[in-house]
C-alpha cells in the first residue's frame, strides 16, 4: 500500500530559509529510490516550520532514500539548522485527489474498493 513519509524540520533561529533552501535541494532526490511524489511546504505562522513530504509504494524503498548517501551527505552539511530529534512518519494513503491542468479531478485511493451498498 502506498504511503507518505512525513518529516517535519524545525528551523533552529534565524536558519529557516537556508533550511528551506537545503530541504528543497534533497527533497526531489527521492524519485531516484521510487518516490512518486514529493513536496516541502513552509508554515506562515511559524516560519521554522518546514514539512517535507514524499510518497512511495513501499516503506523500503522509504528507508533506502532516508539511510542513502545524499540524505547522509544533507544530514551532515545541515547539522546545526534544525532542531533533533527528527521523528519522521509513515502514513498510509486512504484517499487523496487532485485538479489536473484542465481542471478535471483525478483521484488516488489506497482503500480497496467497497461494495455498492457501502458508498455514501
Amino acid at each position: 500500500m502506498a504511503g507518505v513519509v512525513y518529516v517535519p524540520w524545525y528551523a533552529t533561529v534565524f536558519r529557516g530559509d537556508k533550511l528551506e533552501a537545503m530541504v528543497a535541494e534533497i527533497a526531489p532526490v527521492a524519485l531516484r529510490y521510487g518516490a512518486t511524489g514529493y513536496a516541502v511546504h513552509r508554515n506562515r505562522d511559524d516560519s521554522y516550520k518546514i514539512l517535507q513530504m514524499a510518497t512511495f509504494e513501499h516503506k523500503l524503498d522509504w528507508d533506502r532514500y532516508w539511510s542513502g548517501p545524499e540524505f547522509l551527505h544533507f544530514r551532515a552539511a545541515a547539522q546545526g539548522l534544525f532542531q533533533v530529534p527528527i521523528l519522521y512518519s509513515w502514513n498510509d494513503v486512504t484517499i487523496e485527489g487532485h485538479l489536473n491542468g484542465e481542471g478535471e479531478r483525478q483521484e488516488y485511493s489506497g482503500v480497496a474498493p467497497t461494495s455498492e451498498g457501502d458508498s455514501i
